[in-house]
């Protein structure tokens, strides 16, 4: 409840930072498609955060920690996460940098856009890159606050970024133009830092720097594991790099048009899906690290229940509701709003599929698997790609969003065949060997 609770504030404060967006550069309207541009700028930084560092906080760290916290090992939690923060800062400040000194070599590449939208693109790539840098550490520790069930500081920093981008685009923008969000949204990102680090050094950890804490001998462990899901979530960041490379060719406002239509789909799979998998991510852990599969069983089922009684009418009413909620974002052109709507209609199709997903994929990283997990998640990012690619000619933004939902339903059928082979071998491992 805590995180739906914080995942519902988020999605308000998103829709609210939509709207501020929206009036302030509207889209089809502005002549440099601000809109677009700045969120496309966050997508190549993004893809490498995510490729090698959410691959291991979000299959690896959460499980590991939990072992440690099962069998009360709380100065090895510690020692774990220092490393962690060490490791993972040196590595990513590298690629950031590397990334920073190339990107305008490499934008004409990920994007149509041209003259002051592409050199706007660069410049605000470039800022991107040093936000993406803060989350390092933020997402380290939030991993940790999961670990502890600590939720109200996990779940409140998200608003807290948010709330960043709004305060830049109100009051930044009259001062440094169309930067001002972007500035607004580093702001964000050092407060989200800040209240996530208070939390864990309030809830106990400390920082544990020693020759041996420089490399954790789990950190090993978190590499394999993490290999798998660099490959699913390299395709799933390809596919969202995709989409803003199809749209930034079609007509003005489309990559904005996508990405609000994703976003009210996404704030009903954060406040449901993303809500109850990572409320269960710890205890799915702890009872997977203790060879309890029959509790493992139960709370995936209770959460699989749960996710369905509210992601079908949530998806029915968004579906219904695409004009209140182009209202919402303050989208004033026609042809955006009719474009809009059906896109949004599509995306609602999918609510149900991908909150199963978030759950299915939590329970098996519980089980410390994360393989076949993530070839499910490559099916659902390459056929998304597929789809969007042949189709996008025709039937335009439309084609994203009918890629996005073909991605999930096929994402959702492996992923179930698959945790249901792997809770069978988990059960004949249990039995012991005079049975």
């Amino acid at each position: 409840m805590v995180l739906a609770i914080t995942q519902l504030l988020a999605s308000v404060a998103g829709l609210i930072r939509d709207r501020v967006l929206a009036s302030t550069f509207p889209p089809g309207l502005d002549a440099l498609d601000t809109v677009s541009v700045y969120i496309a700028a966050f997508r190549p930084s993004d893809f490498f955060f995510q490729m090698f560092v959410m691959s291991a906080f979000s299959v690896a760290l959460v499980p590991l920690l939990a072992g440690h916290l099962a069998h009360g090992k709380k100065e090895e939690m510690d020692r774990l996460l220092t490393s962690t923060l060490i490791v993972s800062h040196l590595f990513f400040g590298i690629l950031v940098l590397v990334l920073v000194f190339f990107f305008d070599t490499i934008a004409p590449y990920l994007v149509d856009f041209t003259g002051e939208r592409l050199e706007l693109y660069i410049h605000f790539g470039r800022l991107a890159c040093f936000t993406n840098f803060l989350f390092v550490s933020g997402n380290a520790f939030g991993q940790y606050l999961i670990t502890k069930q600590t939720y109200w500081a996990y779940g409140i920093t998200p608003i807290l970024y948010t709330a960043g981008t709004i305060i830049g685009t109100i009051f930044f923008t009259p001062i440094i133009g169309v930067y001002g969000p972007l500035y607004g949204s580093i702001l964000g990102a050092l407060v989200y830092i800040w209240v996530r680090a208070g939390a864990v050094l309030f809830g106990g950890f400390s920082f544990r720097v020693s020759k041996a804490s420089l490399f954790h001998p789990e950190l090993l462990d978190m590499w394999w594991l993490m290999l798998p899901r660099m490959m699913a979530l390299g395709a799933v960041q390809g596919e969202l790099l995709l989409f803003d490379k199809v749209a930034s060719g079609l007509a003005s406002g489309s990559v904005t048009i996508n990405a609000y239509a994703r976003n009210f789909q996404s704030a009903v799979v954060g406040v449901i899906g993303i809500a109850l998998a990572q409320s269960a991510f710890s205890l799915l852990s702890q009872v997977a690290s203790q060879g309890d599969m029959q509790r493992f069983r139960s709370y995936l089922r209770k959460g699989t229940l749960l996710v369905l009684g509210l992601s079908i009418p949530a998806s029915l009413a968004l579906f219904l509701l695409g004009g209140v909620a182009a209202n919402i974002v303050h989208l004033i052109v026609p042809q955006v709003i009719m474009t809009f709507i059906l896109t949004l209609g599509i995306y609602a199709i999918s609510i149900p599929f991908e909150n199963l997903n978030h759950l299915l994929l939590r329970a098996s990283y519980a089980t410390k698997h994360t393989t076949l997990p993530a070839i499910a998640s490559m099916v659902n990012g390459f056929s998304a790609i597929a789809y969007a690619w042949i189709f996008a000619p025709t039937q335009g933004v439309y084609a994203l969003a009918g890629g996005f939902l073909v991605g999930q339903v096929l994402h959702f059928i492996v992923l179930g065949i698959f945790l249901k082979v792997r809770l069978k071998v988990l059960d004949v491992s249990q039995i012991p060997a005079s049975a």
